[in-house]
């Protein structure tokens, strides 16, 4: 004969309450009062080490490019020598604005997992820009107004000769 336990029914106690008190609750009440910048907002930029009226002009692309190259179609070894002698040498002629074209880059279908990058002059150009010798003529580089080659150039305002 199988050994039966008898079970006595006991009551179980539950918890009265086990919901949270909300009184006094307000969405967003701990809610920092400045947003930090996300994907798709602007990041505050540093102010602009030239004067603000030429940098107006700059932006809006009032003022005329003295010297241009276009690095569009060179690769990474052919560019960045030919980037630095064009900056160089145009700092040497006391230029002030100069436009570097650097092209879009190809978009092409990614098929891989691991995205990449296309416009590859348009990445490294502004990189190159912050290193010496470079960094000890230019004074301020912003994108190029649509005019000029919008996305795919820049503006190098270079320093006074000394």
């Amino acid at each position: 004969m199988p050994h039966v336990l008898s079970v006595s029914k006991a009551k179980i106690e539950r918890p009265a309450s086990t919901q949270p008190n909300l009184k006094g609750f307000k969405i967003g009440a701990k809610l920092r009062s400045t947003p930090l910048a996300g994907r798709g907002q602007a990041v505050a930029k540093p102010a602009p080490l030239m004067d603000a009226k030429s940098f107006g002009k700059l932006t809006r692309g009032k003022l005329r490019p003295e010297g241009r190259i276009d690095l569009h179609g060179m690769t990474m070894a052919e560019a960045h020598p030919a980037l630095q002698d064009f900056i160089l040498g145009s700092a040497q002629l006391q230029r002030r604005l100069v436009l570097v074209i650097t092209g879009k880059g190809k978009s092409k279908f990614d098929y891989g997992p691991i995205p990449e990058r296309h416009g590859v002059l348009r990445h490294h150009v502004p990189i190159w820009l912050r290193q010496s010798p470079l960094s000890l003529v230019i004074l301020e580089v912003s994108p190029a107004h649509q005019r000029h080659g919008g996305v795919g150039a820049l503006y190098v305002y270079l320093r006074r000769g000394r």
